[in-house]
């Protein structure tokens, strides 16, 4: 992944997003697809993703929200209640949300209710737990027929990056006990993620587009082009332009190449 590295931040007295500015949003506009590296339990993180989808869909009404948070499988769920028929209570309910994802409701709220008051599509783009589950215990061999209705085919399934691997050891090594999971299984069910969300997001430019899509997913999916991004690019080419954002990075996030930008709130304390 090539990047034009750039840090955006907001000055203290400009938090709310409609003092998003056009020369903050500029190298965002033209991009097809636009990745939102968030921490899940972050909320600064998720206030900021709202903040710069009301930016950019002020400038650009034709915008679709990808979300890592919900899984292929709920798809007409999140479409019913964008057309009004369930209450968010019955959205949270019948996606299985609290099971499947977990992390406070109210960090994502905004997002489903902003798209429900603009008429801006919803994607569910995450694979099924199950498939994941099973991958990660038996590997991608553990797969049966049924499980790639909502998955890509196992060809399209390529863990062949040193990089990314070498990447995801690191992280494994870091916060797993190796000796409980096998690495090459739980980097297949890593990959098999990235493979399933990249899978949705080009499904639907094929359909649309002319629809921006701006994908909300954790950082490690975006980090380097290797997880999400070039399974996209694979899939449509060099001519499609993505753009990756990290939210309020940590500090040791310092490489230049990690991702297009660095962008943070005015409270975030790991600002330059």
């Amino acid at each position: 992944m090539s990047a034009a590295f750039v840090t955006v931040h907001f000055s203290s007295a400009h938090p709310s997003a409609q003092k998003i500015d056009t020369q903050q949003l500029q190298p965002l506009l033209e991009a097809d697809i636009i990745y939102l590296g968030e921490r899940h339990d972050n909320p600064q993180d998720h206030a900021l993703q709202l903040d710069i989808l009301r930016a950019l869909q002020a400038q650009n009404p034709n915008l679709a929200i990808a979300m890592e948070m919900f899984q292929r499988p709920f798809q007409p769920v999140i479409d019913q209640y964008l057309a009004g028929e369930i209450s968010e209570t019955d959205l949270v309910i019948h996606t299985e949300y609290e099971h499947r994802w977990g992390f406070p409701w109210e960090f994502y709220a905004p997002v489903l209710r902003f798209a429900l008051a603009h008429n801006l599509p919803v994607l569910a783009v995450n694979a099924p737990s199950e498939a994941v589950r099973q991958v990660a215990r038996h590997g991608l061999q553990g797969l049966a027929a049924e499980d790639f209705v909502h998955i890509p085919p196992l060809a399209e399934i390529d863990t062949s990056n040193p990089d990314y691997r070498a990447w995801v050891l690191t992280a494994f090594k870091a916060h797993s006990a190796p000796e409980a999971m096998d690495f090459d299984n739980f980097f297949a069910a890593q990959v098999l993620w990235d493979e399933t969300m990249a899978q949705a997001i080009v499904e639907f430019r094929q359909a649309h587009p002319d629809t921006q899509v701006v994908v909300l997913a954790g950082q490690g999916h975006i980090l380097y082009g290797y997880g999400i991004p070039d399974r996209v690019a694979r899939r449509l080419g060099s001519s499609i332009t993505q753009k990756t954002i990290l939210l309020n990075p940590s500090d040791e996030i310092t490489a230049d190449d990690m991702a297009d930008l660095l962008w943070y709130s005015p409270e975030s304390s790991s600002r330059p």
